[in-house]
């Protein structure tokens, strides 16, 4: 089937009665999980799912699972609340700032930290363009803005230009990045709207370099399909850079996580951020420790070439992105990649060994108690 005609028959899937693939029984199991964390995907990415293997790296990304239900973490595990300085403009680090301006994605990973926008927005989503436009212009320090959310992909483009229509005549921004898993989920909808790619070519000629944040998790994702819109972005002048979580049955074997950049790179996409799944409600099933990724994420590195490996292994802590550097038989090694400190960014410091710690206040030489008060812990009773 042609892709003109794979796009005009996508079949956008709200729950898993829909889903031919999966046995009643099954679906029933998933009930609850379903009713508590919202379910959102597609037929074509459904399709990359081999049914008859129920530990398949897909499935595990857009399926619930019952582990889901598990009581850990919060709705805001990095106190995005706290850098909030409107609805929808998060500022933390001087130079970068962040727009949540959508509530909708191409599909929903299970191991989102946003689940929180999926269940209810709370008035997080950017609804004041204009003032967030007068905010940008107020801060000289910003030159990188952040479109995210959700998936900015999702907004139909004449949405998504006006957008970047308010933020094109600001000179200070240089950059401006669109975080989407889109490529993943739904591919066509970048290589069947030439707008989209007219829009970033205008973008470009007014100054701003475009960056499409990808988030492919598993190699598998990177179908011919997906192939063909990183292409259709690559020629309209955008870089690609890739983000993942180490995610456990998904990524977390060197193998499996060296080919996904080996694959990127041969795409032309930078691996950018391998980061630790974040303590969000209904994540404690997808989460690696933080030693045990660090030690699957050096092996991978080691198996692929220096335009492979260009990743860096973090963690978005409330006080900054902490890069881990190191592990020895006593230690792990971590320094600040960025801080909402200014002059803690670059801080080398040590902690104590802890193979069960799945975030930094698990440490004991480093402790940073966080409840958000506006999320509830451990996400809907």
């Amino acid at each position: 089937m042609k892709n003109e005609q794979k796009a005009k028959n996508i079949r956008f899937i709200h729950t898993l009665d829909q889903i031919e693939g999966l046995p009643p029984e099954q679906k029933k199991d998933l009930a609850q999980t379903e009713q508590t964390y919202r379910f959102y995907a597609n037929d074509y990415y459904l399709s990359l799912i081999h049914w008859n293997d129920r530990h398949d790296p897909i499935r595990r990304l857009i399926i619930p699972d019952p582990g889901e239900l598990e009581r850990w973490g919060d709705f805001d595990p990095s106190g995005e609340v706290t850098f909030t300085v409107m609805p929808g403009v998060e500022h933390k680090y001087p130079s970068t700032a962040l727009l949540l301006v959508s509530n909708a994605c191409g599909g929903i990973c299970r191991y989102c930290f946003r689940k929180r926008v999926f269940i209810s927005s709370q008035g997080e989503i950017l609804k004041d363009l204009p003032a967030a436009a007068a905010y940008l212009r107020d801060h000289a320090e910003i030159t990188n803005v952040l479109l995210t959310g959700g998936d900015p992909l999702a907004l139909a483009t004449g949405k998504l230009e006006l957008i970047l229509d308010a933020l094109l005549p600001i000179e200070h921004i240089r950059i401006i990045r669109i975080g989407s898993k889109m490529p993943a989920f739904n591919p066509f909808r970048i290589t069947e709207d030439p707008a989209l790619a007219e829009l970033i070519v205008r973008a470009q000629k007014c100054g701003k370099k475009i960056y499409i944040m990808t988030h492919f998790d598993h190699p598998r994702e990177l179908t011919g399909e997906a192939m063909e819109a990183i292409a259709c972005l690559r020629r309209a002048g955008a870089d690609l850079a890739n983000q993942t979580p180490i995610i456990a049955g998904i990524n977390d074997d060197p193998a499996v996580l060296a080919e996904l950049f080996r694959q990127l790179s041969f795409a032309g996409i930078a691996p950018y951020y391998i980061f630790q799944c974040r303590p969000a409600s209904g994540n404690k099933h997808l989460a690696v420790p933080i030693e045990t990724g660090y030690e699957i994420f050096e092996q991978a590195c080691s198996q692929v070439s220096g335009l492979a490996k260009r990743a860096r292994f973090v963690m978005s802590h409330i006080t900054g992105k902490i890069e881990i550097v190191g592990l020895d038989a006593a230690c792990v090694y971590m320094k600040y990649h960025r801080a909402a400190e200014e002059e803690t960014s670059g801080r080398f410091f040590v902690c104590g060994r802890n193979p069960d710690a799945y975030w930094l206040d698990d440490y004991e030489t480093f402790s940073t108690p966080h409840t958000p008060a506006k999320y509830p812990a451990y996400g809907p009773e």
